[in-house]
């Protein structure tokens, strides 16, 4: 699964430094957490949790100035999670 990603970044000593939201279609999403992150020869990898409580990898390459949704899983997240994060607060 590789598909095209909307992605806004905290830039600090260098753009794109890591994400902050992204977006799927019209579906944006807040990253809650960073999990992991990782270099391989030619991108950046970052293991997320979002706001919806799935975990999504994000790839970014630099060179090309492209993200990526590499790898999407759904409710894996065992861990504490936020008031609010993965719920319909309206209820």
């Amino acid at each position: 699964m590789t598909e095209g990603v909307k992605v806004e970044c905290y830039s600090g000593y260098k753009a794109n430094q890591r994400p902050l939201a992204f977006s799927l279609g019209k579906k944006k999403m807040k990253v809650k957490e960073i999990m992991d992150q990782w270099y391989g020869s030619d991108h950046t990898y970052f293991k997320v949790l979002a706001e919806d409580a799935n975990i999504y990898i994000l790839r970014y390459s630099e060179a090309n100035d492209q993200w990526e949704l590499v790898f999407f899983n759904e409710g894996d997240y065992n861990g504490e999670i936020s008031p609010g994060m993965g719920k319909d607060v309206s209820s």
